[in-house]
C-alpha cells in the first residue's frame, strides 16, 4: 500500500500515526508539512476525500486560528495554506481515501 502522510515530528499523533503505517508495511511518502506546506488547492483536495470541511481540519488550539472561528471555507484553506500550524495534523492519504489521525487508529479504515 502506498501512503502520503503530512507529517510534524514533533507531535505525539503524528509519530504514532506514522508508526501504524511503518508497522503495516507502507511505502510511504513523508511530507513535513510545517516544512513543505500544502496549497489551499490541495488541502481542499484532501479535505474532499476525507470527507470533512475545512473547518474540521482547523488546529483550534492554535493562536492564529481564532480570528477563523466565523470564516468561510476558502478563508481558512488560504489561511490554513499561509499558516501551516493551523493545520490538524496528521493527514493521511492512501489509494482509499483520506483520514486524520485523530486518533491514530482512524487511518487504518484507508489500508
Amino acid at each position: 500500500m502506498k501512503a502520503t502522510i503530512w507529517h510534524n515530528p514533533r507531535c505525539s499523533k503524528s509519530r504514532e500515526t506514522l508508526a501504524l503505517l511503518e508497522a503495516a508495511g507502507a511505502d510511504l511518502t513523508v511530507i513535513e508539512y510545517l516544512k513543505h506546506p500544502p496549497s489551499a488547492d490541495q488541502l481542499r483536495m484532501l479535505y474532499a476525500k476525507a470527507g470533512m470541511s475545512a473547518r474540521d481540519g482547523l488546529r483550534m488550539a492554535e493562536e492564529g486560528a481564532k480570528p477563523l472561528k466565523d470564516a468561510d471555507e476558502e478563508t481558512i484553506l488560504a489561511a490554513m495554506a499561509a499558516d501551516p500550524i493551523l493545520i490538524e495534523r496528521p493527514l493521511v492519504e492512501t489509494e482509499k481515501g483520506v483520514r486524520l489521525g485523530r486518533p491514530p487508529e482512524r487511518v487504518q479504515e484507508i489500508f
